[in-house]
């Protein structure tokens, strides 16, 4: 009889765990389901519609928003290429993330890139609020390389300022050797092109996402690495005999006590982006007695691929945990 009773109620116990199971399983899906992504035209040039996603997760108003400004040295990517640890860690969070495009070199000239970064700033504090409910005063920017560097740009570009800033192996600086003259490393010359071939690969209409090119913009930076041309193809401009032009471009000119607080992390061994560039940038961040803090990590090459995880989560938890200490003030 007993064994009876035990029977009956393990089997009990096993129904309610296979329904505690599947509430589990349904209320995952269903939270997942809550993520959703919208594409949005925040600025339109002639034909050319320019894209922001935004990420959201569940109904929230006046969210914090994390606005990821996407690499490929200004002259290649698209909104897609956005760093998903970091974007789920803010959903988790109940910010918005919007992931923008901007029109690319050399099509387009480094003005009208920041000009469309500006804009798209302008169009997340006008049109957030009620498109994907954004707070317009809780902003933070990040962004890896080329993105990194225009992340740095928000800083004393756009206004008002975002309040925070974090930067992935970005730079302050756009005619230093390490862009104006050509490159010794590997990385930069696995592609050989002339320069007719070159300049073909980008001879296309202005483009706002890089698969919209029919030729190839990595083998273009390619050869503008190996020429030291990089600065002149995005610019116009002769670095070595009209630096003055760059200066409002170059946040390491730029900081100054009403910068916001600053985040980097970048690799001591970086091939692509010197490690160099910010220490530039904190020495400045410094000077003007401006919140910062550098992660140098050791060992590391451009997007830190090799590393540690444990390396790499501690980076990840220190950038989260100083994106929300300037959110939530």
């Amino acid at each position: 009889m007993s064994r009876h009773i035990l029977s009956r109620r393990g089997l009990l116990n096993l129904y309610r765990t296979a329904a505690a199971l599947a509430v589990l399983f349904v209320g995952q899906s269903l939270l997942q389901a809550e993520v959703k992504v919208t594409t949005h035209t925040y600025k339109q040039v002639g034909d050319l519609k320019i894209k922001a996603d935004v990420h959201t997760s569940g109904e929230r108003a006046m969210r914090p928003v994390l606005v990821w400004i996407h690499g490929g040295a200004l002259i290649m990517g698209n909104r897609e290429g956005i760093d998903q640890r970091l974007k789920q860690a803010c959903l988790d969070r109940g910010h918005a993330v919007v992931s923008i495009d901007y029109r690319l070199a050399p099509e387009t000239q480094l003005p009208q890139i920041i000009e469309d970064i500006e804009d798209a700033f302008r169009w997340v504090r006008e049109k957030g609020p009620e498109l994907f409910g954004a707070n317009p005063n809780a902003i933070a920017v990040s962004g890896g390389s080329a993105g990194g560097y225009l992340t740095l740009v928000t800083g004393y570009r756009v206004k008002p300022r975002p309040q925070v800033l974090v930067a992935f192996w970005g730079y302050g600086d756009l005619v230093g050797p390490w862009y104006s003259e050509p490159s010794p490393h590997l990385r930069h010359h696995e592609k050989k092109l002339t320069r007719e071939q070159a300049f073909q690969q980008v001879s296309g209409p202005v483009i706002s996402d890089a698969r919209d090119r029919k030729g190839d913009g990595g083998g273009f930076y390619q050869y503008c690495r190996q020429q030291g041309l990089w600065p002149k193809a995005v610019s116009g401009w002769d670095p070595k005999t009209e630096p003055e032009k760059f200066a409002p471009f170059m946040p390491v000119k730029n900081v100054t006590s009403e910068y916001p607080p600053t985040l980097m992390i970048h690799g001591e061994t970086d091939t692509d982006v010197p490690h160099e560039q910010s220490v530039m940038m904190a020495a400045e961040l410094k000077r003007n007695k401006v919140e910062h803090r550098l992660i140098s990590v050791p060992g590391g090459e451009h997007g830190l691929p090799g590393i540690d995880r444990t390396i790499i989560d501690e980076n990840y938890r220190q950038a989260i945990e100083f994106i929300e200490g300037h959110l939530k003030r």
